[in-house]
């Protein structure tokens, strides 16, 4: 038995290994997708300013775009772009807009902009209502230890990285049914019905941001410029998942 859980065990590491390589530098380092321009869009074209000045997600313009760190962010209003161009570090998402939940375990997964919070005046994108859900049980346990591991996270394209850290998992790991758990005790009257969509399609098959983008479950949203209007109209305020009754 014990000769049998070392060769699982080498063989484990050789798979991981080998998916890691096969992986490395494969993805985004952002949770971004391209725009008509062929260039790194994040929030899905929503404007990151509006978050702050009328607590919505708000479908920017592309006539209105500004670039920071390498990607591309549109704004519903000159006097946003503005303010982002003065301080983009205010502004900009944290995590590369990656879900803020999955970011405290090393893992780049999930961008949904109508799914937000703004604590300690910065922005925290989620993957999904789960994702913000779990992470609203204990905001400052989530910030601190996806601060800690970002250095490394931010550094790498999300395939590579998320597989690196779901075999290779954090000292202070939760797996989903200790999430849940705790989420429940905090939450013993809720409840949230909502298909993630599989770990094949997050991963492997699809990009940072489809759930909200073509409607897995909740609206859809478009991208401004090259999604059809509507829904994806700049200035349009963005409806995401709605609690079946």
């Amino acid at each position: 038995m014990v000769v049998m859980d070392c060769l699982r065990g080498a063989v484990r590491n050789c798979l991981a290994l080998s998916a890691m390589l096969l992986l490395a530098g494969c993805g985004v380092r952002y949770a971004s997708v391209p725009d008509r321009e062929g260039r790194d869009l994040m929030l899905l074209g929503h404007d990151p300013v509006a978050y702050f000045t009328v607590g919505k997600p708000v479908r920017g313009d592309p006539a209105l775009a500004a670039e920071h760190d390498g990607v591309w962010y549109y704004f519903a209003r000159s006097e946003h772009r503005e303010l982002f161009q003065r301080e983009p570090a205010k502004y900009a998402p944290q995590y590369g807009a990656f879900c803020s939940s999955g970011a405290a375990y090393g893992v780049k997964l999930g961008s949904d902009p109508t799914e937000f919070a703004i604590r300690g005046g910065r922005l925290f994108i989620f993957g999904d209502v789960l994702g913000r859900e779990y992470w609203e049980v204990d905001p400052d346990w989530h910030i601190r230890h996806a601060d800690q591991i970002w250095p490394e996270a931010g550094a790498s394209g999300h395939r590579w990285q998320s597989i690196k850290r779901i075999l290779f998992t954090v000292p202070w790991y939760k797996n989903a049914r200790e999430a849940h758990a705790e989420w429940r005790a905090k939450n013993p009257d809720s409840k949230v019905n909502y298909d993630p969509g599989g770990w094949l399609r997050n991963l492997f098959l699809k990009y940072p941001g489809w759930r909200a983008r073509e409607g897995f479950g909740q609206p859809a949203l478009g991208i401004p410029g090259v999604d059809a209007c509507p829904p994806a109209c700049p200035g349009a305020v963005s409806e995401g998942y709605r609690t079946p009754r």
